[in-house]
């Protein structure tokens, strides 16, 4: 059994952890089978958009604590381990946003500490009504640190505090007040949902969506004169290409646009 599926329909590639019995932890394998994943896509431009959900009862429980624990056993006691583990995990969550394609997490049951940090590091999330949410590492006295980078980029710094601090959890439709995922939606149309948003994205000019993500995370730490500088650069490129020309004169002309 693959511990991360994939199987791709109409330029949508679904990408599934699965470790069920286990609730999809974000173990030594489960990171190297996204970062394989990642590695492909950067160059996949048949694949428009990726879902990232979850087999079983839950979307993804975090770290695997056991092998954390085993990592110890080493005679600095796990120190390098521990540096590498999370060096690896920061190198697939920051992957995703760095794909030229938009990435949608499909969640349900629970979201939790790392697993948190990977809906966090999602362009995208819709999540099912009755799923949990929670950096709660400090409920075991390991404060979410990693997770808080993510966390802290999606939603305001007072609630996120309170969230690592307590180890309290929320559900999803405060999550989506609180600016953590986009939607909430009864679980029964969780996936259609889901798929409903990634293909109205894939139906977009690819190349238009890929350099529009990549601007978007770039000017976010900029200056607003940096940020309008640089995506005004971005926007000049942009228009220059020849179906974007074909998509203005489609839209002016009523139709549907001659996409290469």
């Amino acid at each position: 059994m693959e511990m991360l599926e994939r199987h791709d329909t109409n330029g949508i590639v679904h990408l599934r952890l699965n470790a069920p019995e286990r609730l999809n932890p974000l173990s030594d394998g489960m990171l190297a089978a996204l970062q394989a994943q990642i590695e492909q896509l950067q160059n996949d431009r048949s694949a428009r958009v990726v879902i990232l959900s979850g087999a079983g009862k839950v979307f993804c429980a975090g770290h695997d604590l056991k092998e954390m624990q085993a990592g110890r056993q080493a005679e600095d006691q796990g120190r390098a381990y521990f540096q590498d583990l999370f060096t690896r995990c920061a190198r697939v969550m920051s992957g995703l946003q760095r794909l030229p394609q938009p990435v949608i997490a499909q969640v349900h049951g629970i979201a939790t500490a790392a697993g948190c940090q990977l809906v966090a590091s999602c362009d995208m999330a819709i999540a099912a009504e009755n799923t949990r949410f929670g950096v709660n590492g400090v409920n075991i006295g390991l404060f979410c640190s990693t997770p808080m980078v993510a966390l802290s980029r999606n939603i305001g710094r007072k609630r996120a505090f309170e969230l690592l601090t307590t180890g309290d959890f929320i559900h999803a439709p405060e999550a989506e007040r609180l600016g953590l995922i986009n939607r909430s939606v009864p679980m029964e149309d969780l996936e259609s949902t889901t798929v409903a948003l990634a293909q109205k994205v894939a139906s977009k000019l690819g190349a238009a969506v890929s350099i529009g993500k990549e601007a978007f995370y770039e000017q976010l730490p900029m200056s607003l004169d940096e940020a309008y500088a640089y995506t005004g650069k971005v926007m000049v490129e942009n228009m220059l290409w020849r179906d974007t020309d074909e998509g203005i004169k489609a839209f002016l002309e009523k139709r549907a646009p001659d996409w290469a």
